[in-house]
């Protein structure tokens, strides 16, 4: 099924018409800046614009950085705060003209990865950790995805584990790989003891960087990288949309 793929990210979304039965690009990545503050009109006009630069009419959909129940954004950790209480399905349709589906992005990026990534095939429990802006899990049993764990704030040392274990906990503090990945690992120690994983696999930006860290994690879980990496949220925002009718 051809579905336009949408990822809306902190400081860029990024959106590619995608093949969903092969996960498979069908025209060029294209990348239009996050507008400052990210609040939901503007946000809208830029999803607009993605759909108007492939000349779209379909199904579309997107993943976004907050628990989203029913269309509707819950959290609003790393955007604006005025997305809480938004029907993010409905202003995305309501500016594109399109039936939309939008899905939290590191569920997104799970979706992807359970059907063409590194967790493909794989039963048991899956727990898929994006390293990026902050810290996203997607939760998988036996290939079925528990939505909206949100598991990058939790609680560590008293503070939100995203904001000493993120990637741009790494930058902003200016750590090492060896001391970032020391946080890291405590964090996946703590995903372990609530959890059980069978498997963790590391996507978002940092997981590019895989071979300069690893070797620091000492987690007793296996621990993969991802395979769709900075193109999972779009595969599998258009993965969440595959119900949808036009």
């Amino acid at each position: 099924m051809e579905i336009l793929g949408i990822d809306i990210g902190g400081s860029g979304i990024k959106g590619a018409p995608v093949e969903t039965s092969t996960g498979a690009f069908l025209a060029e990545r294209h990348r239009i800046p996050t507008p400052d503050g990210a609040k939901p009109a503007d946000v809208a006009r830029v999803v607009s614009k993605m759909v108007k630069h492939f000349t779209w009419q379909g199904p579309v959909g997107c993943c976004f950085p907050a628990s989203i129940q029913h269309g509707v954004a819950r959290t609003a950790a790393n955007v604006d705060k005025s997305w809480i209480g938004t029907n993010a399905e409905v202003l995305f349709a309501e500016a594109t003209g399109c039936p939309v589906r939008v899905i939290n992005d590191a569920d997104a990026a799970g979706l992807a990865e359970m059907r063409f990534g590194a967790g493909k095939g794989v039963r048991g429990v899956v727990l898929i950790v994006t390293i990026g802006t902050g810290l996203g899990t997607a939760l998988f049993s036996d290939g079925v995805l528990v939505p909206n764990t949100e598991l990058g704030h939790i609680e560590m040392n008293c503070r939100d584990a995203e904001l000493q274990a993120s990637d741009a906990a790494r930058k902003r503090e200016d750590l090492s790989w060896e001391a970032w990945a020391r946080r890291f690992d405590q964090y996946l120690r703590m995903m372990k003891a609530l959890l059980w994983p069978d498997l963790i696999i590391l996507g978002g930006g940092a997981s590019k960087k895989f071979d300069k860290f690893a070797r620091y994690l000492t987690v007793d879980v296996p621990l993969v990288q991802a395979a769709t990496l900075n193109d999972a949220g779009i595969i599998g925002a258009a993965m969440a949309a595959e119900s949808l009718e036009f």
